[in-house]
């Protein structure tokens, strides 16, 4: 079954994935099955989005029910369940504003659209640069894909925007170098999830803060994947003691429904007035409603502590196992955002575990990632420990 529907696939579909040969037929908390029935423990939670898991009873009723009133009436009118996601957005983080897109790329679009044009209405006409960092990660869209800094990402692309000066993550003396009377903006992960789970010295991002104070720039927090709960708090930035001017948000805001976020102090949103920036489904009823629901359930069920314990549980383990195989050098992360370094290529690895039945991804060529629903148990968590030893043994 799942063959016809991949060579049926291959025959309609843009060749722009290099998917793995199955196909997903349902899912239930952290539990995936395929066409054919096979279940799989799923530690990917669709790139970090799920993070209730997949088909949240909650979640799908509260869909459900607003699909049932009201789909759809544009940006021209206001939606209570949008002006509701954007109170309760602002209540729990340092924002006064919300503008609500369809996906992260397009959450980064508005905030570096954000940055040029604050200080282009203060005449500031020459400030319109951004800081980036090397092995970022910010979109596909072209301002989006011109910030990330990744060279494989933006090969064939080229000439992408030259509006970003790239350096090295965690040095704080580059940046400070970097920075020019042409700069308007920081732009970071705090921490960097494509880039290979790379988590920031404890005094670096404070730094970049004092620093672009001093400078009179703006910071910008890609919290795309970092966001709601993934490293143990509701966001990675209160990990750090720092509060960022803008913060974009996509992926388990929805727990897998599209919708992006571009968070802003009333200051630093200032600059976005009426028919300077616009998305057309950003932020319909049926998407904020659900949405709400997914914070609600986070808060009410303190997912976000369950995360934070359970995520140290899990480091623990995969600590155990870089002490048993010499093939893993250094074990990564916060919270349910973690990752094993090999000295290896880590994609076997990767069909190995699929192959027993459990879902893990493998970043810059090299780099183990586990980003699971934050709802995965220790129970599961030890049967992939189990897996991976089993792996790693006959490997070496």
């Amino acid at each position: 079954m799942s063959k016809d529907y991949i060579q049926r696939a291959d025959q309609v579909m843009a060749n722009t994935y290099k998917r793995f040969p199955i196909v997903f037929e349902r899912g239930r908390g952290c539990t995936l099955w395929d066409a054919g029935g096979r279940e799989y423990t799923d530690f990917v939670a669709g790139i970090a989005v799920c993070n209730l898991g997949h088909a949240s009873p909650e979640v799908s009723r509260a869909l459900a029910r607003q699909a049932d009133k009201l789909f759809h009436v544009s940006n021209l009118f206001y939606t209570v369940p949008q002006i509701q996601l954007a109170e309760w957005l602002t209540r729990h983080s340092f924002a006064d504003r919300v503008f609500f897109c369809n996906s992260g790329a397009e959450a980064n679009e508005a905030a570096i659209k954000l940055a040029r044009k604050t200080f282009f209405d203060q005449g500031n006409y020459n400030r319109w640069r951004i800081v980036a960092m090397e092995q970022s990660f910010h979109g596909r869209t072209f301002a989006a894909l011109s910030a990330t800094g990744q060279q494989k990402v933006r090969e064939g692309f080229e000439p992408i925007l030259e509006v970003f000066d790239f350096l090295a993550f965690n040095d704080i003396e580059k940046l400070e170098a970097a920075i020019t009377e042409k700069t308007c903006a920081v732009l970071i992960e705090p921490v960097q999830g494509e880039g290979g789970i790379r988590c920031p010295d404890p005094a670096y991002l404070k730094a970049v803060r004092r620093l672009c104070d001093d400078k009179g720039i703006l910071l910008i927090f890609d919290e795309i994947q970092t966001g709601i709960g993934r490293t143990g708090k509701l966001f990675a930035y209160e990990h750090f003691g720092v509060k960022p001017d803008v913060m974009t948000l996509a992926k388990a805001l929805g727990n897998g429904l599209p919708i992006g976020a571009m968070l802003a102090t009333e200051k630093a949103s200032a600059a976005f007035t009426p028919g300077s920036h616009a998305s057309t489904f950003g932020g319909t009823p049926v998407i904020t409603a659900a949405a709400l629901e997914v914070l609600r359930i986070m808060e009410q069920e303190n997912i976000v502590k369950h995360c934070r314990k359970t995520g140290d549980y899990f480091k623990s383990r995969l600590t155990w196992l870089k002490d048993r195989h010499r093939v893993i050098e250094e074990v990564r992360g916060i919270g349910l955002m973690l990752g094993i370094k090999l000295s290896e290529k880590g994609a076997p690895i990767v069909d190995q575990c699929m192959e027993k039945g459990f879902l893990i991804n493998c970043i810059q060529e090299y780099v183990l990632r586990f980003v699971p629903p934050l709802v995965i148990s220790r129970e599961e968590i030890d049967r992939l420990i189990e897996c991976l030893d089993e792996v790693f043994a006959g490997r070496s």
